[in-house]
Order: C-alpha cells, then sequence, then structure tokens
C-alpha cells in the first residue's frame, strides 16, 4: 500500500470518527433542548408523617386531590367544574357512568380523558411506553397522536368501555412525578416501616427526593450506635405502645420489660407517662432514666455543645436525698446512684448493652434506612425551591446563626458530609467515630441544630415536674425571621433560590393560619398530620401552571365521604399561577442543562470544523 493510499485511508478513518461524534452530539444536544423546553414536573410536597403508614397509602393512592387540579388544567375553560368533577369521578371508577344532566356520552369521554393524557405526556421524557397497558397500547398511542382508530372503539360499548378504564388508569400513573418528602416518618404513629416501604418500592423510589427530620436523624443515630438514642428511640415506640412495630421488626424487648415492670411497677409510675399499657408506662419510664443517664454523659463529653443546662440528674439526686420532692410527681428513683447520678447499674449496663447490639445488628432495621441513608439529604434544592425539614439556624437580629464555626449553606453541608460518612460505616457494618455519633445527639434536641429548633428539648420537665411553666419549649428565632424580607432574602442569596419549603411545624389551619408567607417565599407543608396532632396535614402541589397547597382531609372525613360513596372534601390554598407553563429551562437545574447544552454545541462546531462542514450556531 502506497503511503499516499495509506494516508487517504487514515482521514476516511478520522473522518468516520468524527461524524459518529457528531452524531452523538447531537442526539444528546437534541434531548437537552427537549428536556430543557419540558414543564417542569408535578411534585407533590408532604412532611411530618410521623408513621401513619394506612392514612399516607389511602392519601397516596387518592394522589392528594392532584385529579380534579389536572383535569382543570388540561381541558379548556369551557368546561364547567361539574363536568370536571363528572370526568374525574370516571378515572377514580375507571368506567363509564351515565349522567342526565351533562349528557357526555363514551366518546366524548374518551377524548376528553385522551387530551388529559396528552397534556401529562407532552414533553415529559420520564413517561415512557410502559405506562399503558398492552392490551390497548397501540390504541391509545394512535389517539394521542390523533391517527385514525377502528370505529369499535366509539361504536361498540363494551370495547368503549374497557378503553375508558385503560384510559383512566393510565392518568393515574402519570399524575404524579416528583414526591419531595420533608422528613419525620418515625415516631408517634405505628407504622413508620410502611410508609418507608412504599417510598422505597419499585413503583415510588425513583421519583421520591427525601430531606431528613429530627425524627428520622433519632432512629439514624440510634442504628449507627448512639446509645442514649437507642434508650429514646424505643422510649417513645413505648410511649405509644407500639409494640407491633417493634416486633415487625424483630425487637426482643423482654429483657427490658422484665426489668422494667420490676423496678418501675406501674402503680409506682406516676410522673407524666403517655403509654396506656401497664407494661409500656414500666417501660417508658425505665428507658427514659436510661437515657438521661446517657444524653448526659454526651452532654459533658461535648461542652461545645453548651447543653448544661439539661443536666437535671444531679438536681434530683439532691432532692430525692433531702427529702424536697414537693416540685416532683415522682419520687421512685431506685436506680439512682445519688453520689453519681449518671451512672448506670448494672441491670441497666445489661439492658443497654443487649438493645445496642440488636440496633446496630437489626436486618429489618437497615432494609428500613439503607432508603434514608442513601437517599435522604439535610436540603434538597428542586426547581427553584430550597427543601429542608425545620429551618436553617439564625440568631434574633436575622443572621445566620454559627455551630461548630459554621453557618448557612456551610452548616448543612458538613451535617450532610457526616450522616453520610455515618451511614456508609453503618451499612458496611465497621465501627463508627464517636464525635460523628454524638452529633447525631445534638442533631435530634440541640438548640442550633436545623432540625430542631427549641431551646431545650423538656422531656425531664415534662415527665417529672409539677409546674407547666417549666415544660414550655420556646421556639427559637426562625419563624419570625421568615416574616421578614430581609431574612428571606438572605435565604435566596444564600442557597440560590426563589422560595423556601420546610415542615416541622404544625400549622393549624382551622384558626386561620395559612401554609405560605403573603410573597409565597416561605411555605410550612406540616400540618399535623398525626393524630397526635391536629390529625389532618398539608400537602403542597407545583404543577406548570400553579402552585398550591390542600389541606387534606381527616380520617373521620375520609371515612364518612367513603360512607356516601363521595369524594373526601379538600380545602385549597392557591399560592401562585403561571401565565405560561413553567418551563425546565426556567429553573436552576435548567441553568445548568443550558451550560451543558453550550459545551456540547461547542464541541459539535468543532467536529464540523475538522470534517470541513459550515456549522450555523443554533
Amino acid at each position: 500500500m502506497s503511503p499516499l493510499h495509506k494516508q487517504s485511508e487514515e482521514s476516511s478513518h478520522s473522518s468516520a470518527i468524527r461524524v459518529s461524534e457528531i452524531d452523538k452530539l447531537s442526539s444528546k444536544l437534541l434531548d437537552l433542548d427537549l428536556e430543557l423546553n419540558s414543564n417542569i414536573p408535578t411534585t407533590l410536597w408532604i412532611s411530618d408523617l410521623h408513621g401513619e403508614g394506612d392514612r399516607f397509602k389511602s392519601i397516596l393512592r387518592g394522589r392528594f386531590g392532584m385529579l380534579f387540579q389536572t383535569c382543570k388544567e388540561a381541558l379548556p375553560n369551557t368546561f364547567s367544574s361539574e363536568k370536571i368533577q363528572y370526568l374525574t369521578k370516571i378515572i377514580r371508577k375507571q368506567h363509564y357512568l351515565e349522567d342526565d344532566i351533562l349528557r357526555m356520552d363514551m366518546q366524548d369521554v374518551i377524548l376528553c380523558l385522551v387530551q388529559v393524557l396528552k397534556y401529562k405526556l407532552t414533553n415529559i421524557k420520564s413517561h415512557g411506553i410502559e405506562i399503558f397497558r398492552p392490551e390497548f397500547r397501540d390504541i391509545i398511542s394512535r389517539l394521542l397522536s390523533g391517527l385514525p382508530v377502528p370505529d369499535p372503539i366509539f361504536e361498540e360499548a363494551i370495547i368503549s368501555n374497557r378503553l375508558i378504564a385503560h384510559l383512566s388508569y393510565t392518568i393515574r400513573q402519570v399524575l404524579l412525578d416528583r414526591i419531595q418528602v420533608l422528613g419525620d416518618v418515625f415516631d408517634r404513629g405505628p407504622q413508620p416501616d410502611k410508609i418507608l416501604r412504599i417510598l422505597s418500592s419499585h413503583f415510588y423510589k425513583d421519583m421520591v427526593d427525601y430531606v431528613y427530620g429530627n425524627h428520622d436523624i433519632l432512629w439514624m443515630g440510634a442504628a449507627s450506635g448512639n446509645r442514649s438514642l437507642i434508650a429514646e428511640a424505643l422510649r417513645i415506640t413505648c410511649r405509644y405502645d407500639h409494640f407491633e412495630f417493634l416486633d415487625r421488626l424483630g425487637f426482643n424487648s423482654s429483657q427490658l420489660a422484665d426489668f422494667a415492670e420490676h423496678t418501675y411497677p406501674v402503680d409506682l409510675a406516676t410522673g407524666n407517662f403517655k403509654a396506656k399499657t401497664a407494661k409500656g408506662r414500666s417501660m417508658e419510664k425505665a428507658l427514659a432514666v436510661i437515657q438521661f443517664k446517657l444524653e448526659e454523659q454526651t452532654i459533658r463529653d461535648f461542652p461545645m455543645y453548651e447543653m448544661g443546662s439539661r443536666l437535671w440528674l444531679d438536681r434530683l439526686a439532691a432532692m430525692l436525698h433531702s427529702g424536697s420532692t414537693e416540685t416532683l410527681n415522682d419520687s421512685h428513683f431506685p436506680t439512682l446512684d445519688y453520689n453519681d447520678p449518671g451512672k448506670l447499674t448494672d441491670e441497666e449496663h445489661h439492658i443497654i448493652d443487649d438493645l445496642t447490639l440488636q440496633f446496630t445488628s437489626n436486618k429489618r432495621l437497615k432494609r428500613l434506612l439503607r432508603f434514608l441513608f442513601t437517599k435522604g439529604k439535610t436540603y434538597h434544592i428542586q426547581n427553584n425551591f430550597l427543601n429542608i425539614h425545620a429551618l436553617v439556624p439564625s440568631t434574633a437580629d436575622g443572621e445566620f446563626e454559627e455551630f461548630l464555626g459554621l453557618k448557612g449553606k456551610d452548616l448543612l453541608t458538613f451535617i450532610q458530609d457526616t450522616i453520610s460518612q455515618v451511614g456508609e460505616k453503618y451499612l458496611a457494618g465497621l465501627t463508627q467515630n464517636s464525635e460523628d455519633q454524638a452529633l447525631f445527639f445534638y442533631l435530634w434536641c440541640g438548640p442550633k441544630s436545623p432540625f430542631f429548633g427549641k431551646h431545650a428539648m423538656k422531656t425531664f420537665e415534662r415527665y417529672f415536674l409539677r409546674d407547666k411553666a417549666t415544660h414550655a419549649e420556646r421556639s427559637l428565632f426562625w419563624k419570625d425571621n421568615m416574616q421578614t424580607a430581609a431574612f428571606k432574602r438572605k435565604m435566596q442569596l444564600e442557597f440560590g433560590v426563589q422560595r423556601v419549603i420546610f415542615g416541622h411545624t404544625p400549622v393549624n389551619y382551622k384558626k386561620g393560619l395559612q401554609m405560605a408567607s403573603e410573597d409565597g417565599v416561605a411555605i410550612n407543608v406540616d400540618g399535623g398530620f398525626a393524630a397526635a396532632y391536629y390529625n389532618r396535614g398539608h400537602s403542597l402541589v407545583h404543577t406548570p401552571h400553579q402552585l398550591y397547597g390542600i389541606i387534606l382531609p381527616t380520617p373521620s372525613e375520609i371515612m364518612e365521604a367513603e360512607r356516601k360513596l363521595e369524594s373526601a372534601p379538600l380545602d385549597i390554598e392557591l399560592i401562585d399561577e403561571f401565565p405560561q407553563p413553567m418551563k425546565i429551562k426556567d429553573t436552576i437545574a435548567g441553568k445548568k442543562l443550558r451550560q451543558e447544552r453550550d459545551a456540547i454545541m461547542q464541541r459539535l462546531v468543532q467536529c464540523a470544523e475538522q470534517n470541513g462542514w459550515h456549522s450555523t450556531p443554533l
């Protein structure tokens, strides 16, 4: 082969490689353009579920009242509320319903449902053909594309009704694109495990974003081996008599129960214990005493936490020793050494050692917490929103509060790094760093924790002091600061967002309180989902056209609606409307995609020039 021929062959080969790269770059560029011009995903926010698994499943199945709003956005403005209600009822029932007043025949219904489905699928890259059941897949695809379909689709009632069922099923599948959980699936309710199994299931896990709440931190810290948090997590469980939950996880609490019942008999447990069963009350008290001893040691070992005011055991021992117990509602503390109040007895040592081994090695608990450790974050930014559980620590004068030498976004990032480090060790069964574990205790109940936000957690006072004034847990400065334009602007600049979404503090709308600030920058989603609060709950929905809050029905309202074969009542709080549908290109994620698109375009031009082609910039 001559050198000239060889050079020509190498040149052709290089040109072919560049053409192949051009095709790949072009494909990627077109994908990015499609994504940038897509409508933003319809997102649901829910917070502070607190173990209400059955209720969460029931309301999630109903998509939190989103069906009506989706149909309203998809159909012409000429459609009345009555007609939209009629269509949503068909979608829920998944079959045609005659209505003598509206007089919509099956063809009318089918065409409306196709329009709703087309609205949900337009430019939404995440939805694929697999959402259609195979029996009517081709027919639905043709209807969406505006292509002719066989006459029996509209003329044979049996076939029409089956198509309505398939369309209704598909619409329900694509109503929701993202779920943003603002933390706290654990404690108070009996089924936190059910909530986590739903969120981590194959159907939901890829659409869920999760930010930690302080009750999640409690259980994550306990599972990683923090002994005071182990006692605390179990104390709260016993406080609500959730022994079936412990059994489902495979915990053996028999040693603890035996110790508690003979050490703290129920007739001597006179403090403000909430458990309704005798065993629960005895265990609640036993765990409280163990918890106080262990957490006081952490407070002494880490003076930088500045939690000395929580050291109650020396004061308790002095009161008991002197007989000055008039301020106490409970004076039976047989395991308290007056000379060394924080010292565990041999039995308490044995109990907590056993529980620590069970927590750190429990495979069922690890399967649940794997989702939180790998999926969860201290904060999450989606579209132009900052999502947090409770707050960003701040001072009385509206500045970011410093903790461990960090504040604002840097503090939350440091906390995230620590949680990730602990999670990696926990999932791998490795030894934990004591400082990392102690931080989990502070994040659970420390005044500068972004998950707590009060000056103290008054567990001791609420249990044992008669004076109710000592029980108050004073909220710090977040709520007041988020009502000022200056601090909201500070938050926007610190995180590069437009709005701040948070939970943690229930909002009682029955008293006229609203989820959103007047300017819509600050939105509080927690409405007391658990029975221990208002038993109602809020959710927030962001569609391409609207941002609105939903005040969810109570369980009794849901049961009454089911009895009447009606939909449960929902109150809507409209926060914002958009004259044009919001696109991905309008969001923070869109800015990053545009940068990626520009880089690809630059490389595409280079490849074209190397091939001797002319390229016109897009």
